[in-house]
C-alpha cells in the first residue's frame, strides 16, 4: 500500500504526525517505529524498505516538529512518554502482530532508547477497535475509543521488543561536553542554529551566519552566543544557555545494564559519539552487537565513507530485526570492527559478563564505568615519549597555550621547528610493517600548567609515505589543580579501528585547546561557558613520563559483519 500519514494520541491529547508504511498482504506483520527531530516524510525511501521485507514501518515527527503539534524540548521527558504511547498504539492496530523494533539514529536513536529503557506510567491506548482509517491526515483523531474515553495502557506494552540505534546522542551532556570535560562548541553551535527553538530545520544556519561574521565563536561569554546568532538567523534562541546547565552524564548507559532486550548499536571510529556508542553496547543487559565502521556522523550517507568499508546497513537492520524477533541471537555481547578502508572487519567481543547497575546514583564518573565487561585489546602497543624507536621530540616540551591564539581543529598543519612552540610535537620512526588496530586507545602524560584550571589535547595523526596527513585519533580532558603541580594524565584518544600500512609515521601533538571544535579554556578557573576574559597557560609534558598506549591485534579474526552481527 501506499504510505499514509495518521495522528497517533499521546496522554496529554496531542496526536503525532506519523507516517505508515504496510507490507502486502493481510496477515499481522511486526512493526518498525522510527520517531525523529528531523522530519518523517525524510524517511520515505527506508519505509518502503522495511515494508518491502515484511515489517509495517512508522517514521514519527516527535512532538513539537514538523507535523506534530506542541513544544520540543529536547531531552526531556515527553520523549519517553510520546514514544511509549506509540508502541502501544501499533501494538492495537489489527495489522500489527505485536512485534515492534524501535530504530533511530543520532537523536531519533535516544528517542528509541528512552521508549525501550524508562516505559512511562501509563501509556496512551487508542483501543483496539481504531484503526488508519480513525485518524485523518488533516488534523487530530475525531475519537480515540468507541466509547468516547480515553484509556490506559500499564506494564510493558509501552516497550518495543528490540532497539537499533545508531550513532546514538545519548543527552545534553553527552552530546554537549566530552566525557572529559570541555565544551563541543563547533557541533552544538551548528546543532542548535538548525534546529533548535524551531518547527523545521535550517541545516545551512551555522553557515550563514559565520558568512556574516567568521569570528563568531570567538566572542565571549559562550553562554550568550544565542544572542548572536539571533542577529543573523533572525530568530531566538532560548534554550541555548540550558544546553550547558545540564551535567548529568551516563543515564541510559545505567539503565541499559538493566535492559533484556536486544540491542544493536552501529557507530563509526570518525562519529563524535562513537565511545557512547561503545560504551551502551559494553554497558547493555541483554544480547547486544556492534558495528563499528569507518564512518562519521552520516554513517555510509556520508560521500567520504570508504568503498571498500561500506555495508548495506538496509539489509543488515532487516536481518538482524528478524533474527531478534525470533530469539535466535546469541545471549552475547559481540560484534565487529571495520580496520580502516582496507575492507577488512575485526570481531571483537567482551571478555566478562555486565553486573546489572543501580540507575539512581550513577555520577558521571560511574556511568560508563560501572559495568564489568571490559573490552581489552589482544596486544598493547606502548610508544614512549622521547624515544627513538617510539615518538621522538621535535620541539614543544615547553609551550604556552593562549587562548587568543589556539590550536585549531580544522587544521592538521603543525608549527615549524623554530617557531613559538604552541603544542608538544612527536613523531614516530616509519612502521616497518603494516599495523592493525583495533580498541581503545589511551595516552598516559605527566605534564604541568602554571593555571589552575588547563585542557589537555591529545591528537594523533597518521602520515603517508608522502607526508599525507590523515587523522587517527583524539582526545581531550580538563584538569584542575595547584598551579605548577606535576599530574599524570590519561587521555582517552577513543576506539580505533585501522590498518596502518608499511612506512607510516605516527604524529602526536599535545596541546592546550581544540578550537573551535571546542571552547577554549580560560586558564582562569571560571567556567568557558560564561566566561569573558582569557589568559594564556604555560605547559610542560615530561617525556620520561608519558607514553602513547595502542591497541594492537595480535591475532587476526577477520569476520564478515553481517553474519557476526547476526548470530
Amino acid at each position: 500500500m501506499n504510505t499514509r500519514t495518521v495522528y497517533v494520541p499521546t496522554p496529554d491529547g496531542t496526536a503525532l504526525a506519523t507516517d505508515v508504511r504496510l507490507p502486502d498482504g493481510t496477515r499481522p506483520v511486526p512493526a518498525v517505529l522510527i520517531r525523529t527531530p528531523y522530519g518523517r516524510e525524510a524517511h520515505r525511501a527506508e519505509l518502503r524498505g522495511w515494508a518491502a521485507h515484511g515489517f509495517a514501518a512508522l517514521a514519527q515527527d516527535v512532538r513539537g516538529r514538523h507535523g506534530s503539534p506542541g513544544e520540543w524540548h529536547p531531552y526531556r521527558g515527553h520523549e519517553k512518554t510520546d514514544g511509549a504511547a506509540t508502541v502501544a498504539w501499533v501494538r492495537a492496530q489489527a495489522w500489527s502482530n505485536g512485534e515492534v523494533v524501535a530504530v533511530g539514529a543520532s537523536y531519533a536513536a535516544y528517542c528509541a532508547l528512552v521508549t525501550a529503557l524508562a516505559a512511562p506510567e501509563a501509556a496512551y491506548d487508542a483501543g483496539p477497535e481504531a484503526d488508519l482509517d480513525d485518524f485523518h491526515r488533516d488534523g487530530a483523531p475525531d475519537n480515540l475509543r468507541r466509547d468516547g474515553a480515553p484509556g490506559y495502557l500499564h506494564g510493558d506494552d509501552g516497550v518495543p521488543d528490540a532497539v537499533i540505534a545508531a550513532v546514538p546522542a545519548l543527552g545534553l551532556t553527552e552530546t554537549a561536553r566530552e566525557p572529559g570535560g570541555p565544551e563541543r562548541l563547533w557541533a552544538r553551535a551548528g546543532w542548535w542554529a538548525a534546529h533548535g527553538d524551531r518547527r523545521d530545520s535550517d541545516p545551512d544556519a551555522l553557515a550563514r551566519a559565520l558568512a556574516d561574521d567568521p569570528r563568531l565563536l570567538e566572542h565571549l561569554p559562550v553562554a550568550r552566543l544565542a544572542e548572536r546568532l539571533a542577529v543573523s538567523l533572525g530568530r531566538e534562541l532560548p534554550s541555548w544557555p540550558g544546553l550547558w546547565a545540564d551535567r548529568a552524564r551516563g543515564r541510559l548507559v545505567a539503565l541499559g545494564s538493566t535492559a533484556r532486550l536486544p540491542l544493536l548499536a552501529v557507530g563509526g571510529t570518525r562519529d563524535p559519539f562513537a565511545e557512547d556508542t561503545v560504551a551502551l553496547w559494553r554497558g547493555w543487559g541483554g544480547p547486544s552487537r556492534l558495528l563499528l565502521g569507518p564512518w562519521g556522523h552520516r554513517l555510509t550517507a556520508d560521500p567520504a565513507a570508504p568503498a571498500r568499508a561500506r555495508v548495506n546497513l538496509g539489509a543488515l537492520y532487516v536481518r538482524w530485526a528478524r533474527a531478534a524477533l525470533a530469539g535466535r541471537l546469541e545471549p552475547t555481547r559481540h560484534g565487529a570492527i571495520a580496520l580502516g578502508d582496507s575492507g577488512r572487519w575485526h570481531s571483537t567481543r567482551l571478555r566478562s559478563t555486565p553486573r546489572p547497575a543501580s540507575t539512581q546514583d550513577a555520577t558521571p564518573q560511574d556511568a560508563t564505568a560501572q559495568e564489568g565487561a571490559e573490552w581489552r585489546p589482544e596486544a598493547e602497543s606502548r610508544w614512549s615519549f622521547g624515544s627513538p624507536t617510539g615518538l621522538r621530540l621535535l620541539h614543544g616540551a615547553e609551550f604556552n597555550a593562549d587562548p587568543d591564539r589556539p590550536v585549531r581543529s580544522d587544521d592538521l598543519a603543525v608549527p615549524a621547528e623554530g617557531e613559538r612552540a604552541d603544542r608538544c610535537l612527536l613523531l614516530s620512526p616509519p612502521l616497518p610493517r603494516p599495523l592493525d588496530l583495533a580498541g581503545a586507545a589511551v595516552a598516559r602524560i605527566n605534564v604541568t600548567a602554571d593555571t589552575p584550571c588547563a585542557d589537555w589535547a591529545v591528537r594523533l595523526t597518521a602520515l603517508d609515505p608522502t607526508g599525507r596527513a590523515d587523522p587517527l585519533a583524539f582526545g581531550i580532558v580538563r584538569r584542575t589543580g595547584p598551579p605548577g603541580e606535576a599530574a599524570d594524565i590519561s587521555v582517552p584518544l577513543g576506539t580505533l579501528g585501522r590498518r596502518l600500512p608499511a612506512g607510516t609515521r605516527l604524529r602526536a601533538e599535545v596541546a592546550g585547546h581544540h578550537f573551535p571544535a571546542h571552547a577554549r579554556n580560560p586558564h582562569t578557573g571560571e567556567d568557558p561557558v560564561t566566561a569573558t576574559r582569557l589568559a594564556p597557560s604555560r605547559r610542560t609534558v615530561n617525556p620520561r613520563g608519558s607514553a602513547l598506549h595502542l591497541p594492537v591485534v595480535a591475532r587476526r579474526r577477520y569476520v564478515e559483519p553481517a553474519p557476526e552481527i547476526c548470530r
